[in-house]
């Protein structure tokens, strides 16, 4: 990763935040605060008015944030559906019950937001070193906005990024059985073959942390963690994690949400 990527400061007042992210991250600092104008390493994260991931070179696309305030994410919160939305089915939202989640493959942090827009506190693990200085400057930035904000205030109040740094399924074994009310599970999934040209954000992370080849040893931990049911999202075609048939799926266009019972959510 040392040699795949870098740090830089989007201005000369950015320094001093880039050098600290490159100490934190064992990084290499770079002078240079365009991103198109570096050929190696093929990767900076830019320090700026927010932390960006940026392929380098004159024809890279444009950079990888966590952003929970505009954008998509905001348009989702807005008019995405509520708690009709099938990952709110998939984790047992209803009336009345709005289950605390551990969201245990934390990544760009979207799938936890929209749950914690239709009113769960979501904990966020995440491994990957990079990905979680992303998700600390998104979560960062929402409490920024939040102060101006009472709905934003309120989403921004549900959302909690842990502190552990070990592998999920270390921490999910560590935790007393039934515990935890939902665990969901998205681990990375590798492109297959022609199908695809994969969203620049899921190119980089594959850079970053791989095709998961320890996902299959996050189940077991998370139903035994779990005390109503463990949620996994997979491509729509993909197998059954670790091999295990899940109690209850539900499908869409591309993805699926596989639902491992424990105990019925309340009616």
């Amino acid at each position: 990763m040392t040699q795949s990527l870098a740090v830089i400061a989007a201005a000369p007042e950015w320094l001093p935040a880039a050098r600290e992210l490159s100490v934190q991250l064992g990084l290499d600092l770079l002078e240079n605060s365009d991103p198109r104008q570096i050929s190696d390493p093929a990767y900076v994260l830019r320090c700026g008015e927010m932390l960006e991931l940026c392929a380098t070179g004159r024809k890279a696309p444009g950079p990888v944030v966590v952003d929970f305030v505009g954008g998509a994410a905001a348009h989702r919160r807005k008019y995405g559906g509520g708690k009709g939305q099938q990952i709110a089915k998939a984790v047992g939202v209803r009336a009345g019950f709005k289950p605390r989640v551990v969201d245990a493959t934390g990544g760009l942090g979207r799938d936890a937001f929209v749950l914690a827009s239709v009113g769960c506190e979501v904990l966020l693990l995440e491994r990957n070193p990079v990905v979680r200085a992303l998700l600390a400057d998104g979560l960062s930035r929402l409490r920024a906005a939040a102060t101006m904000d009472p709905e934003l205030a309120a989403v921004a109040g549900r959302l909690q990024l842990s502190d552990a740094t070990e592998d999920s399924a270390s921490w999910l074994a560590a935790q007393p059985a039934e515990s935890i009310p939902v665990v969901y599970l998205d681990p990375m999934f590798p492109a297959r073959g022609k199908s695809a040209k994969v969203k620049k954000e899921m190119a980089v992370f594959h850079l970053l942390v791989g095709e998961d080849p320890d996902a299959d040893a996050l189940l077991e931990p998370a139903l035994g963690a779990c005390y109503y049911r463990t949620v996994v999202k997979r491509p729509r075609l993909a197998p059954h994690l670790a091999g295990r048939k899940p109690d209850l799926s539900l499908e869409g266009k591309s993805g699926r949400f596989d639902i491992y019972t424990r105990h019925g959510v309340p009616g």
